[in-house]
């Protein structure tokens, strides 16, 4: 399966919206599957919507991630600009905001990477594999952080344990 991600950006560029997640409480770049006889471009839009509340339209293809290992998914990551909506909580975000790039919260790999791939203003469409992602990474995340590794890798097997609160 394949997925997506959206970066969305405010009007100067200098702050990033993320969504802190109800089933991994980490905060994150909106996004998720490709559903079947969906484009990447239309499943970023619905992506960010359903966890932002916001309505987007593409700007432009940033990259198309490779995984390494099981861990994680060929992505295609895109910027998206708002058209429309409002900043909304949802049933798979428990949170969602715009922070400033140079104060950003605590983010798992790759999506530290992945916006900085985002911030040159360029056409080119980056091909690479997915950075920061591996067992090794795993196990150290493990160690520090169990409960948001184990609730991972129950998402992984496709069981989500949506906190309400």
């Amino acid at each position: 399966m394949e997925s997506v991600a959206g970066i969305v950006f405010d009007a100067t560029r200098t702050q990033v919206l993320l969504i802190r997640r109800r089933d991994i409480p980490v905060w994150v770049l909106p996004g998720g599957g490709i559903e079947k006889n969906e484009t990447p471009e239309e499943a970023a839009c619905r992506e960010v919507c359903e966890e932002t509340g916001l309505e987007v339209k593409i700007v432009r293809k940033i990259a198309l991630y490779e995984p390494r290992n099981k861990l994680a998914k060929r992505t295609h990551f895109f910027e998206c600009g708002m058209i429309g909506g409002a900043l909304t909580t949802t049933s798979e975000s428990r949170c969602v905001r715009f922070f400033p790039l140079d104060n950003l919260p605590v983010l798992p790999p790759p999506y530290p990477f992945w916006i900085q791939d985002a911030l040159p203003l360029t056409r080119e469409i980056l091909s690479k594999e997915v950075e920061g992602v591996s067992y090794w990474i795993l196990f150290k995340l493990m160690i520090r952080h169990p409960v948001i590794v184990v609730r991972f890798l129950l998402t992984r097997m496709g069981i989500h344990i949506n906190s309400k609160d």
